[in-house]
């Protein structure tokens, strides 16, 4: 029987340190510094704090993984300054992918000069070039880039939503990523103090994630999903979300990832009120609806016949109202993703139909003049992580990696302060309390006969300022007992 003893250190909020003795990977006893006897291994962490373990509750974690070896245009303001950082790569040699330069991040909703086809054909006329917008829901590329990926954009340049989706996951299978990759990135994590994520990336999560685990990738726990196209495999395996799918219990199966509806970056979320400068009975001037209701109806019945639970991303409050309506109608429970625009009378509705909000309050500090835009008189509802709250909701955090950096303190700090920089709170009454933003971003709580996935940290949450819970020290990261990230 594997034992060790933390010795000496404090649950948040202060109060005495105490000792805590681990064995077989559950925690066993929580007593007065002294009081009981040490076990195995014995580190004394000097007064530190240790609260449980930290779970993102939504990655894309080959995205993450890859976005280091695409060039960076987040925070460009316009055509010229992507163009520019691109040639920029180019003279330094920047990696490519199958032949392609890819770069990442350009958010183009506060723009005044748009996105075109001709801007990148004229500046990379012999480069094959395509850009990821920073909220993976659309491409800008130029012609040589289209023809690379099959697609055919309009003079704008891009494509987005499920013909882009589809293409950028066709392509990416074109990348060979080492293990070793995954497995840098998974170690990363937890010197974050992650112990575990939930992997809404659209490949077969089930199968690989396993032989990832198989090839030494064991810093995580992760809850590997399965996209509507790949359903049936899973099903014809037998496969129930919460089945351990390794032998260790590292990787278990988990939802059914549906997306109803696209995103506030691309103006593709689906709302009931168009967006500014748009035609209201246009097709897409109230954003887009990626899946009917019908089809997201027959997808939730089938996935649950089989014992797998759902999970539906919804970002529009029309979206969220058509979403939230056929779980109440199944009758099954299930999580929505983002729920960034809801609208006042359907707070209550998650609490009361079993919902739980998966949201990333980064986003909410990315996206503020955007949503101050695009959602003008409507952003008191906006990333209304309080309204949800108040609504007896349960909330989930996660950061949406790598549309917000892969690190829950940001989360956290982004959720209860509601500002970042030198910028006053955005919708301070949207605020959560931080033992609300720890708990929605763990699964373990600290306490006998719990999982010992704990994070050892420098300094006390409790106490700490918004920088100061963003950049917070860990010193240690502890995965059923096992250190995964040590520091002390």
């Amino acid at each position: 029987m594997s034992a060790l003893t933390l010795l000496s250190v404090r649950p948040y909020g202060g109060g005495e340190p105490v000792d805590v003795v681990v064995r077989d990977g559950l925690i066993e006893t929580i007593a007065p510094t002294g009081a009981v006897p040490a076990a195995g291994e014995v580190v004394d962490l000097d007064g530190r704090f240790v609260g449980p373990g930290l779970w993102d509750a939504h990655v894309h974690f080959t995205q993450w993984v890859i976005s280091s070896r695409r060039v960076d245009v987040g925070g460009t303001n316009g055509p010229d300054e992507v163009v520019d950082a691109v040639r920029r790569a180019l003279r330094a040699g920047a990696p490519r992918t199958d032949g392609v330069l890819v770069g990442y991040g350009y958010r183009d909703g506060l723009w005044t000069t748009p996105t075109s086809l001709r801007a990148l054909d004229e500046a990379f006329a012999d480069d094959p070039v395509v850009l990821v917008s920073g909220d993976l829901h659309a491409g800008w590329m130029n012609s040589r880039g289209a023809e690379r990926l099959g697609l055919r954009p309009d003079d704008s340049g891009v494509v987005a939503e499920f013909e882009w989706i589809a293409a950028l996951q066709r392509f990416q299978q074109a990348a060979s990523i080492p293990v070793e990759a995954y497995g840098e990135v998974a170690e990363a994590a937890a010197r974050r103090g992650i112990v575990g994520i939930v992997d809404y990336e659209n490949v077969p999560n089930f199968r690989e994630w396993p032989e990832r685990v198989a090839a030494g990738v064991r810093s995580l726990r992760v809850d590997a999903s399965v996209w509507p196209d790949r359903l049936e495999e899973a099903l014809a395996a037998g496969l129930r979300t919460g089945d351990d799918l390794d032998a260790d219990g590292l990787v278990t199966m988990g939802r059914l990832k549906v997306v109803s509806d696209g995103s506030l970056n691309t103006r593709t979320a689906w709302c009931w009120d168009p967006y500014p400068g748009a035609d209201p009975h246009a097709e897409h001037g109230c954003g887009v609806q990626s899946v009917p209701v019908e089809e997201l109806r027959r997808l939730l019945v089938r996935a649950g016949e089989g014992g797998i639970l759902p999970a539906v991303h919804a970002i529009g409050d029309r979206a969220n109202t058509e979403v939230i309506e056929v779980f109440e109608e199944l009758g099954m429970p299930g999580i929505i993703e983002h729920a960034q625009l809801v609208r006042d009378a359907d707070f209550a509705r998650f609490r009361r139909a079993g919902l739980v909000a998966s949201v990333q309050p980064e986003h909410a500090m990315d996206d503020r003049d955007i949503a101050d835009l695009h959602w003008a008189g409507r952003t008191g509802r906006a990333f209304a992580f309080g309204s949800l709250h108040r609504s007896g909701a349960e909330l989930r955090l996660g950061s949406d990696a790598p549309v917000a950096p892969l690190d829950p303190w940001h989360a956290i700090a982004a959720a209860t302060a509601r500002s970042r920089g030198d910028r006053d709170a955005w919708h301070p009454e949207q605020r959560l309390p931080l033992d609300v933003a720890l708990a929605a971003s763990s699964r373990t709580t600290l306490a006998v006969g719990q999982p010992a996935d704990l994070v050892v940290v420098d300094a006390d949450p409790s106490s700490c300022d918004r920088d100061a819970l963003r950049s917070m020290p860990v010193a240690a990261t502890l995965l059923g007992g096992r250190f995964t990230h040590r520091a002390v």
